[in-house]
């Protein structure tokens, strides 16, 4: 943990050095600025709603806060939920067992919440390791019944079925019988006993995750329950007094929330948007009090306008393209099958990814203080040595990643010659007038932004110079996350913020049975395709294919790595896991993340996490 902070303060100040252009002050958010408290994909959505007309701004003193994330969440069933934007509602409506604070300092930090207090584990002779935990006294839901140690059981084991089938039953993989049925056991009301395959360094920040909340079985029975405030039953600060579809979510305080006392804000109105434009002008006027989204075109001149309430905070995740491996790109007629269609397509991907310049995305396109990725996993995670883990991606000892992205000419036109050298090997070239004749025309799916369409057409032109034709598609947000799941793209974009504070958090998403595993890696058609080769001897593993399945490969890495409770051979591992995923080129990094917001002045005791979570139960309205 003290490594994550360190590295949170590092990002926070490479932020500072890019963010500030135009401003007179830094626009990083100063975490020690932050109130001290007790508490503890930005997503856009729906666009066929009219823009609400601004309101009347909030009064001095009010013990109401108006903000706009995104639009209307795909779900906000803790177990289904896999956006940043539910995750924030998440976090306000429930209580885990633990959960994410800040300390006197501005420092993030894991506390107990539902427990009384985070135990130490006992490692028991076979490996594995028991936690017993102790609920706090006078725990509620939202309806007046005791919140219990079978809630828990009940929720960990729903959310990890095969039955349920969601997107982060993964993330369970650490409990001993997952795939079966995980070791988590209420022995009596207040008493959750749970066993580990082995040692997890990361444990207690995933009991702050959102899946791991509690649910009651009785409420979960009917399967509209998180849809309507009168269904809507939680354990957290707040409850769900209203939600009118596609345009407010409204949460209030919950007076028989455990620490209720310590709760100033009484009501949050969630706007539902991903209108940016609307958002700036209900800012402007004072109707809302934060906002996670502005135009693209405005950045700049708001960045000047607005130097107190404009804020870029270091984020930790990646913004990228994904590929869709089921989708043929090779030109019609193309007597490449199997393996080596797979092959070629990989090294395809990897040479258009060589004509995208995220030095000119970052600085002219999004603009807000986002830093070019050459790899996948995200700045501000660290590896075993305390470095960042990017910083030691790829095999080149000429540049960090595995792109050279310098923005000097000279490597813009190395690349250039690079890529066009490889794409010839599969399609015709008109040396007249230097593009391919025969490229299949790509379609990109992208849910609804103004930031998300211009990088888009960036995209478009980039491919465009060398003759390859990119449409563009764009869907609401709860339309385009199903569609990317269920593989109906060839490319789109994509984004992932760590879900917490190790680089297994971005690489484990690439397995087989993943449910945020869009790319389809080992799915249908590609399940078959045995194309990889793996040697983990280096690591002190007798596991060497070749020729491997993605299950027999990537999976068997992933597995190794969670098994693994040295920390030299983990690290090792996960860098193997980001060589044999970088090499398919179905996944390409563009920038890593920032979190760019506006918040009003008049609010005091808000506090946002790198992970994305944003926090407003501790806030007041001066």
């Amino acid at each position: 943990m003290k490594k994550f902070l360190a590295l949170l303060l590092v990002l926070a100040l490479a932020l500072s050095i890019v963010a500030c252009n135009g401003a007179d002050e830094p626009v990083v958010t100063d975490p020690q600025e932050t109130e001290g408290t007790e508490g503890t994909e930005g997503t856009e959505g729906p666009t066929e709603s009219d823009p609400e007309e601004p309101t009347e701004p909030a009064e001095p003193g009010a013990a109401s806060i108006a903000v706009c994330l995104s639009s209307e969440p795909d779900t906000i069933d803790p177990a289904l939920n896999s956006a940043v934007d539910g995750a924030t509602l998440l976090v306000h409506l429930f209580s885990g067992l633990a959960k994410w604070d800040t300390d006197a300092d501005g420092n993030y930090k894991i506390v107990a919440d539902s427990a009384e207090e985070l135990v130490e584990g006992v490692v028991n002779d076979d490996g594995t390791v028991t936690y017993t935990y102790t609920l706090r006294d006078g725990l509620k839901w939202s309806d007046g019944e005791d919140v219990t140690a079978e809630n828990f059981e009940f929720a960990w084991k729903r959310a990890s079925s095969v039955d349920l089938g969601a997107d982060y039953s993964y993330m369970f993989e650490v409990i001993q019988g997952y795939g079966d049925e995980i070791d988590v056991t209420a022995t009596d009301e207040k008493t959750l006993e749970v066993t580990l395959a082995n040692v997890i360094p990361y444990w207690d920040e995933l009991l702050a995750f959102p899946t791991y909340f509690p649910v009651r079985e009785d409420v979960v029975e009917d399967e509209t329950w998180a849809t309507d405030p009168s269904t809507y039953v939680s354990n957290g600060p707040y409850t769900m007094s209203s939600w009118d579809h596609n345009s407010k979510i409204t949460l209030q305080k919950n007076p028989d929330w455990i620490d209720a006392d310590a709760i100033t804000m009484d009501t949050i109105e969630f706007y539902l948007s991903d209108d940016s434009n609307n958002m700036l002008a209900n800012f402007k006027s004072g109707a809302w009090q934060l906002i996670d989204d502005v135009p693209t075109n405005e950045i700049a001149s708001l960045k000047e306008e607005y130097p107190d309430e404009f804020y870029i905070q270091g984020q930790i995740g990646t913004y990228y393209v994904c590929w869709n491996v089921n989708k043929n790109i090779l030109p019609e007629g193309s007597d490449l099958t199997g393996v080596e269609a797979e092959l070629a397509q990989a090294e395809i991907r990897n040479a258009l990814s060589l004509l995208f310049d995220r030095n000119y995305i970052v600085e002219e396109v999004a603009q807000g203080g986002q830093l070019p990725a050459a790899s996948f996993v995200s700045m501000g995670l660290t590896d075993a040595d305390g470095s960042e883990f990017y910083q030691n991606a790829g095999s080149s000892s000429d540049y960090i990643g595995y792109y050279n992205i310098d923005p000097s000419d000279e490597v813009m036109d190395a690349n250039y010659t690079e890529a066009l050298e490889v794409l010839k090997k599969y399609y015709d070239f008109d040396e007249a007038t230097q593009t391919f004749t025969n490229v299949p025309s790509l379609d990109y799916l992208y849910n609804t932004s103004e930031g998300h369409k211009a990088i888009g057409e960036y995209l478009q032109s980039a491919l465009n110079g060398v003759g390859i034709n990119m449409t563009m598609e764009n869907q609401e947000w709860g339309t385009f996350l199903n569609t990317r799941k269920d593989g109906d793209y060839t490319v789109a974009r994509n984004g992932w913020v760590a879900d917490y504070n190790d680089p297994i958090t971005l690489l484990d998403l690439w397995s087989s049975g993943s449910g945020n595993n869009d790319v389809q890696f080992g799915k249908d058609e590609h399940a078959d395709i045995a194309a990889y080769d793996i040697d983990l001897t280096e690591y002190g593993l007798d596991i060497v294919v070749e020729g491997g399945t993605w299950a027999e490969t990537y999976d068997v890495i992933i597995a190794e790595i969670k098994a693994s409770t040295d920390d030299e051979q983990r690290y090792g591992l996960m860098h193997a896991a980001e060589d044999l995923l970088m090499s398919t080129g179905a996944v390409t990094p563009i920038y890593y993340y920032t979190d760019l917001y506006m918040l009003s002045e008049s609010v005091s005791g808000f506090y946002s996490i790198p992970l994305g979570y944003k926090y407003f139960m501790y806030t007041s309205i001066e």
